[in-house]
């Protein structure tokens, strides 16, 4: 009998045990980092904007000229069979294409066959709900972002090495969790998520060389509808240090509060009223059918 009970995964047109997952080592994805991936998530039994996720994967593949033998609808019903026969209600979900391995002896990109996988665990936080009735303690990294003009920051890629070394940096100075910066020192983004700065009813984040996160564009939706003005720009670190609240989005935890950037306290040094208010209307759309999907478990 398979335990799917840590998770499952699809690999070569098959559902696995998790554990029994593999990637080739010759897979010029974990060779050369060249693929591409996007995460959704599982929350009390549905997925979250699986359809946002979805059509920001194909996206990306196409960007990076990849292809696959799967329509919206077959990667849709392959995410729900990983969620399905794990019994996860609260999970974490990652469909990979990888530009897969050329023929023998060829460098020639042209030649790979891409391939597929995608995997459902139990749901992963950045920071627990637990952390964030604290907040966290953020890093402004030395690191600097690789540039746009390398690595187009709307697909999302593997390439972490950046945002891995300002974890280590931040840990270092006592921080939770970093941001790495451009050439300038303006904050681009952090190891999976997009940050927000808030001043009086003004809300800012950045605009060049982030991946546009499907949890940052629900917080963007969010402020609008209560009256907020966003601004998309560049944010140096200076403004989000004195900002009245600074928040973090992404798919592992939502809607998190940032309390202190580089041991300064941001506003009153817990998570502001803004942010709170984000939090709860982010949560209130897992039960709005217009953005959730229900999964048949059985």
């Amino acid at each position: 009998m398979l335990d799917f009970s840590h998770g499952a995964a699809y690999v070569d047109g098959q559902l696995v045990p998790i554990a029994e997952a593999k990637i080739s080592l010759l897979d010029w994805g974990f060779l050369h980092s060249d693929a591409t991936y996007d995460v959704a998530h599982v929350w009390k039994g549905k997925f979250f904007r699986l359809d946002d996720h979805v059509e920001r994967f194909l996206s990306s593949m196409g960007k990076l000229r990849m292809s696959i033998p799967h329509s919206r609808g077959d990667l849709r019903s392959i995410l729900v069979d990983c969620v399905r026969v794990s019994g996860l209600r609260e999970a974490y979900v990652e469909m990979i294409c990888t530009r897969g391995l050329p023929k023998p002896g060829a460098r020639d990109p042209r030649t790979c066959t891409n391939r597929f996988f995608a995997f459902a665990i139990p749901f992963v936080w950045i920071a627990n709900p637990q952390k964030q009735t604290e907040g966290l303690h953020l890093i402004v990294s030395r690191w600097q972002r690789i540039p746009p003009e390398s690595v187009d920051p709307t697909v999302k890629n593997y390439h972490w090495l950046d945002m891995i070394m300002g974890l280590f940096e931040a840990y270092d100075r006592g921080g939770e969790t970093a941001v790495v910066v451009d050439t300038r020192g303006n904050i681009i983004e952090g190891p999976g998520f997009n940050i927000f700065a808030v001043k009086g009813r003004t809300f800012t984040t950045p605009a060049r060389g982030v991946l546009e996160g499907i949890t940052r564009r629900t917080a963007i939706e969010l402020a609008t509808e209560y009256g907020y003005e966003v601004v998309q720009r560049n944010l140096p670190a200076d403004e989000a240090r004195t900002a009245d609240e600074v928040f973090v989005t992404s798919t592992a935890g939502g809607i998190m509060p940032i309390t202190k950037i580089d041991e300064r306290a941001i506003g009153s040094g817990i998570p502001g009223p803004i942010t709170q208010k984000l939090q709860e209307g982010y949560w209130t759309l897992h039960e709005d059918p217009h953005y959730t999907f229900k999964i048949d478990y059985e």
